[in-house]
């Protein structure tokens, strides 16, 4: 699988463990301290071929998605779920998921909008409330599966919405998703 776009991982290891995976080219953030040098690279790579945003599934990577997602409007996000970023010492990164799960998270890339305008065709904050996916004890798990399903990966509840909007996740798309979701619950706790 070769890919056209520029892949921004966080580090060296992302990058091997990519290169493992597809032919692909990438620039390294090295971390969270993402800086300005780094910023205007990813911007002329957005320009000349694209550019896929491919951090780890926590706090730290979504922190450099948001960062280089504001500043370099237009990119196209893969996520890897959580559960196929862990190593067997239970440390999250895109440098311990297997090669079939990186070209899945590679075929299932999204865009963004970079109209951030509202579609009336997607979901609202306030329909969260009404699938449980904010304020319930289970809420954050719910999330999490169906983040994954979506293909928008792991998030709070803000940004959830704000995905939800940004990758265009239309109502009916996000209701099958949910039904796929708590029906996989349901199966396991009849287990």
């Amino acid at each position: 699988m070769n890919i056209k776009e520029m892949i921004v991982v966080e580090g060296r290891d992302d990058t091997a463990n990519i290169q493992r995976a597809v032919v692909a080219d990438t620039i390294e953030t090295g971390g969270s301290a993402i800086n300005e040098e780094v910023l205007k690279r990813i911007e002329l790579a957005q320009q000349r071929r694209g550019v896929i945003i491919f951090t780890d599934p926590d706090y730290p990577g979504n922190r450099i998605r948001t960062i280089i997602s504001k500043a370099v409007p237009g990119c196209k996000h893969a996520f890897l779920p959580r559960e196929k970023a862990l190593s067997k010492k239970g440390k999250i990164g895109v440098e311990h998921a297997t090669p079939e799960a990186i070209r899945q998270a590679l075929y299932d890339v999204r865009t963004e909008l970079i109209n951030t305008e509202k579609l009336e065709t997607t979901m609202a904050w306030f329909q969260l409330s009404k699938y449980g996916l904010v304020g319930q004890p289970s809420s954050q798990q719910l999330r999490a599966k169906l983040g994954d399903r979506l293909g928008i990966g792991y998030c709070n509840a803000k940004q959830f919405e704000k995905r939800l909007q940004a990758f265009r996740i239309t109502q009916d798309e996000f209701e099958k998703k949910y039904e796929e979701v708590k029906q996989e619950i349901s199966d396991h706790e009849e287990e």
